[in-house]
């Protein structure tokens, strides 16, 4: 894993490599920022630096020992705690390790949507329960297995309950040497003051659409058409600009789909409003994000088409020339309540309600 792997993040990716050289790494740090960012990326590269014996124009050389067993996320000083759903046979994050290391080496993007997927949590809210706290208090008793660095990655830090957070405060209040704690988090409001109060914060913003697309075509061989339609639904999320990409391979076009919606939402038909439900209840729930999310930035560009404001307009290509007469139909009187629709949509989406009530009742 290299630095130059995560998209953006420069400010950030920067900041880490500078510290690690100074040798003035602070004992805990508090990476922030929302879903597809990279942070939890940036955290196991971060750790591959600071093992890596060899390392070559600020990254990891990523071919010697430590390299390696970070990169399989096996080594025996990075240690790691992550929400998990507790049942019989799950109590802390280890007996869970080796699904995370595989979902992780599957999608470095991973997202706690995915990760919930990945448990099967049978719509078990996952937490960091206080046992996890015990746990790290054991793992960093132990003396350093390769001599250097004892880095624990705490992901999602944001989801630990009241009794694990109050026990890990102690814990960063008296660090044992060497040993490096990484929070991340992706709603800081969350974690007690106390806690950040002490640790480094270091932001991770949402990526640059210009960047999403540019990466998807030199490294996946994306065509830029493709490849700027799925930056432009990824809102800065670079997991969602991949998950975009798939709908290609189904044939779907948001934009005919988009259309279909809003002519039976202008000149409604029963008959072809239950077709388009169905259709649309066959996607998956992904998808049916991504549509909502789409529509939502239609209407965002159709507003700033409105107000003359074509420098903000991100539509490009077809879609453009169908925002030039779609626009007229979007105002400030109903702008606000599209999006409160769509918005409501997509959370109960998120939450597995049943797509063909929540579209019919749209349409």
């Amino acid at each position: 894993m290299l630095f130059k792997d995560i998209v953006g993040q420069t400010e950030a990716k920067d900041r880490l490599v500078k510290m690690a050289n100074a040798h003035r790494v602070p004992h805990a740090l508090l990476f922030s920022g929302k879903d597809g960012c990279g942070h939890l990326l940036a955290a196991i590269t971060f750790a591959q630096y600071l093992f890596c014996k060899n390392r070559t124009n600020n990254e990891p050389c990523g071919v010697c020992a430590p390299c390696s067993k970070v990169s399989k996320l096996i080594h025996p000083d990075l240690n790691f705690v992550f929400p998990i759903a507790k049942s019989k046979h799950v109590k802390i994050s280890n007996d869970l390790i080796t699904d995370f290391r595989e979902a992780f080496l599957h999608n470095n993007y991973l997202t706690l949507n995915d990760w919930i997927d990945e448990m099967n949590a049978e719509n078990k809210q996952p937490y960091i329960y206080v046992d996890e706290a015990v746990d790290i208090l054991k793992k960093l008793s132990y003396t350093s297995f390769e001599g250097s660095y004892k880095i624990m990655i705490i992901w999602q830090a944001d989801r630990m309950n009241s009794e694990a957070a109050n026990k890990l405060l102690k814990v960063l209040e008296e660090p044992t040497d060497d040993t490096i704690f990484i929070l991340i988090a992706n709603n800081i409001e969350s974690l007690m003051a106390t806690i950040l109060s002490r640790v480094q914060h270091i932001p991770f913003y949402s990526v640059d659409e210009k960047e999403i697309a540019s990466n998807l075509m030199d490294r996946l061989g994306v065509n830029e058409t493709v490849a700027l339609q799925a930056a432009f639904l990824s809102e800065g999320n670079f997991r969602e600009a991949l998950a975009a990409l798939h709908k290609n391979d189904e044939g779907l076009s948001f934009l005919t789909h988009f259309q279909n919606f809003m002519r039976l939402a202008l000149k409604f038909d029963s008959n072809k409003a239950l077709e388009w439900v169905e259709e649309n209840a066959g996607l998956g729930r992904e998808k049916q994000k991504q549509f909502i999310t789409y529509s939502l930035a239609v209407f965002r560009d159709a507003l700033m088409h409105n107000f003359g404001e074509r420098n903000l307009v991100r539509l490009s290509g077809n879609e453009k020339q169908f925002l030039e007469k779609f626009a007229p139909f979007v105002n400030q009187k109903n702008y606000q309540l599209l999006i409160e629709e769509f918005n409501s949509n997509f959370y109960y989406i998120e939450r597995n309600a049943n797509p063909k009530i929540l579209f019919m009742d749209l349409l």
